[in-house]
């Protein structure tokens, strides 16, 4: 899938007013299939830049396009489809605590289902080898049938991934896949996204904290800074110096010292936010 923006600009509906944009004036295209790493400070519009890409919130200045057509002026179901085409995966996934692992990553499957084949699927999984087969590739096929909750917080968000897998999309979309994963987990995590988008000609976009895995993983880097466009180039052209200069006083997230959400321990439930479709 294409995506192109032209001068875009994004504000967060809870963003009070008289604060500055997310996003401001951003230009980017990339191309159907590449594989893009977007890395930045916080606050930099890492998260809202794939928000917007996943018609979750529409520019107000600009134009953005997917496969040269504009999603906000769609009809609503036009509008529905291309969401369907769509996968965001967010840092915390919205998985429901009591249900079941295989129940939540064939969930992935649910915009291409119609309403009797979603309803049934909720009790009754209908492809649980392919439930099985997108877990072992995060090292999770022994957690099929554990309820979500009984997961530690890097399991979960392994579980999150794993759903990409099976999604009916042309784009995947991926927020900070890495925050609560060891490094062996973390290069294991990035491999089976790239593995599979690749052989589904899927087009991948991610942003990172980790800018060491970013350079040694992505073949393009985009670096964000206060919702503008530092630099859009091949990874073995980031260097030293442009990195220093996008993470000017927040030298701390460069080396690697980013809170993490705590991998190693199950955690209590947490609500589940469901985006409708």
């Amino acid at each position: 899938m294409n995506i192109t923006l032209q001068g875009v600009s994004a504000r967060h509906p809870a963003a009070r007013s008289g604060h500055a944009p997310a996003l401001r004036s951003l230009d980017l295209q990339i191309a159907s299939g590449e594989q893009v790493a977007v890395i930045g400070p916080s606050g930099a519009g890492k998260t809202t830049l794939l928000q917007v890409m996943a018609c979750a919130l529409p520019p107000t200045e600009g134009r953005f396009t997917l496969d040269g057509r504009e999603p906000w002026a769609l009809p609503r179901s036009a509008l529905q489809r291309q969401r369907g085409q769509l996968f965001l995966a967010p840092q915390v996934p919205p998985l429901p605590p009591r249900q079941r692992v295989v129940t939540s990553v064939l969930a992935a499957r649910l915009p291409a289902m119609g309403l009797p084949a979603s309803l049934r699927s909720l009790f009754y999984p209908n492809d649980i080898p392919a439930a099985f087969d997108a877990l072992d590739h995060f090292d999770l096929a022994d957690k099929l049938f554990e309820r979500v909750d009984r997961l530690s917080g890097g399991e979960r968000q392994r579980v999150g991934l794993a759903r990409a897998l099976l999604a009916p999309a042309r784009l995947w979309l991926i927020d900070e896949p890495l925050s609560a994963l060891d490094p062996t987990r973390s290069k294991q995590a990035v491999s089976a996204l790239q593995d599979g988008a690749r052989e589904r000609g899927v087009t991948l976009v991610a942003t990172l904290h980790q800018v060491d895995v970013a350079l040694a993983h992505f073949p393009r880097i985009v670096g964000l800074r206060d919702g503008q466009l530092a630099f859009d180039l091949p990874a073995s052209e980031v260097t030293q110096e442009r990195l220093a200069r996008l993470y000017d006083q927040f030298e701390h997230e460069l080396r690697g010292e980013v809170p993490a959400v705590v991998a190693d321990q199950p955690s209590a439930p947490q609500p589940a936010v469901m985006h409708c479709r």
